[in-house]
């Protein structure tokens, strides 16, 4: 069993990127990995932009990476790339905060034409923070998550079947030892 930190870098409290990230979550806790879940918009604006790394909350975020196995990093795509919000709290996390873990990315958007947004943008800068490994990501167009008849989330039969098979891939690399 792992340990699984779900980041989630949406600004929105009505987010397509939390709900895609809480399919993701039941997924690997079908299988048996421990989730905390943790977005990015419920801590403090002014510790996002104050620059203050060593603020408790800032420190209490790098310490849930540092006690995760794998991460799932999620952001809606504006302009091309991955948040503004996911953006700060990245910059004040230290330089290899994912230093050995294993990391999923998952975009959320408007259009087929942010799909590269998960390789091009948001890839480089989890490679960069020290992953372990950067899983194959997924994008997935916000009118594939779906509102179910029980008011939960489900997603349109051909994300929910890509989504599967980047999560039962991100699962696999956790079993695997690094190095």
């Amino acid at each position: 069993m792992a340990r699984i930190l779900t980041l989630s870098g949406s600004p929105s409290p009505v987010s397509r990127t939390a709900r895609l990230l809480g399919v993701a979550a039941r997924q690997l806790e079908a299988r048996g990995h421990q989730i905390t879940a943790l977005e990015v918009r419920l801590l403090p604006p002014e510790v996002l932009t104050g620059a203050d790394v060593n603020h408790p909350a800032i420190l209490e975020v790098a310490d849930l990476l540092q006690r995760s196995d794998g991460v799932v990093v999620g952001t809606p795509v504006y302009k091309a790339a991955y948040s503004g919000l996911l953006k700060c709290l990245l910059d004040l996390l230290p330089q290899y905060a994912l230093a050995g873990r294993t990391v999923l990315p998952l975009a959320t958007g408007g259009s087929p034409a942010h799909v590269l947004a998960v390789d091009y943008a948001l890839r480089p800068v989890l490679t960069g923070m020290g992953a372990a490994h950067v899983t194959q990501g997924w994008f997935v167009l916000d009118r594939d998550i779906l509102t179910a008849q029980d008011g939960g989330t489900e997603l349109a039969p051909a994300a929910a079947t890509a989504l599967d098979a980047v999560v039962t891939g991100f699962a696999d690399a956790l079993r695997t030892p690094v190095g």
